[in-house]
C-alpha cells in the first residue's frame, strides 16, 4: 500500500514513529515532511501536498498529523479528491472507512499515546469500504458539489 505523510511540528515524532511501523509492515511511505523539529512550522505546508498527492495517486492513502488533528483535516479537506477524517478511536477509524471511504485520517499526537495512534493507524488501513448503495450515493453527493464549486 502507498501511503502519504505529512505533519506540523507536533505531529514530528509520531509520524516518524507511525513510518517506520509502516514500512516494518511492508507499505512504501513517501514523507511530505517537516523532517525537523520547527515550531514555527505550518501545517498546511506539509498536510496539504500529502492530500495532493492521495488525490494524484488512485488507491493510495494519507495520514496527518498534529497537536490536536484538527487543522490538519481542515487543510486536507481542501484537496479536491480527498476525504480526510479526523480520529480518535478505534471505531471512528473503522467507519471512516466504512461509511465515508475516506482516504486520508487525521490523528492529533497530542490527544494519544504512540500505540494507540499505531493502532488508529492499522484499523484505518486495514478497514475495507464495502460499497453499499447507501454510503455511495452520500460519497457522489459531496464529489458532485467539490464538482460544482
Amino acid at each position: 500500500m502507498r501511503i502519504h505523510i505529512g505533519s506540523d511540528h507536533a505531529g514530528l515524532d509520531f509520524k516518524s514513529v507511525i513510518i517506520k511501523h509502516l514500512q516494518a509492515s511492508g507499505h512504501e511511505v513517501t514523507d511530505h515532511g517537516p523532517h525537523e523539529y520547527d515550531a514555527l512550522d505550518d501545517y498546511p505546508v506539509f498536510c496539504i501536498p500529502a492530500a495532493e498527492a492521495v488525490a494524484a495517486d488512485v488507491g493510495s492513502f494519507g495520514i496527518v498529523l498534529g497537536g490536536s488533528g484538527n487543522g490538519e483535516q481542515i487543510a486536507a479537506n481542501k484537496v479536491k479528491g480527498v476525504r480526510a477524517a479526523l480520529v480518535w478511536s478505534v471505531e471512528i477509524a473503522k467507519l471512516a472507512r466504512e461509511h465515508n471511504n475516506a482516504n486520508v485520517i487525521s490523528i492529533g499526537g497530542r490527544m494519544h499515546t504512540e500505540e494507540f495512534c499505531l493502532e488508529l493507524v492499522d484499523t484505518f488501513l486495514a478497514t475495507p469500504f464495502p460499497g453499499d448503495e447507501r454510503h455511495v450515493r452520500r460519497i457522489n453527493l459531496i464529489s458532485q458539489y467539490e464538482a460544482t464549486n
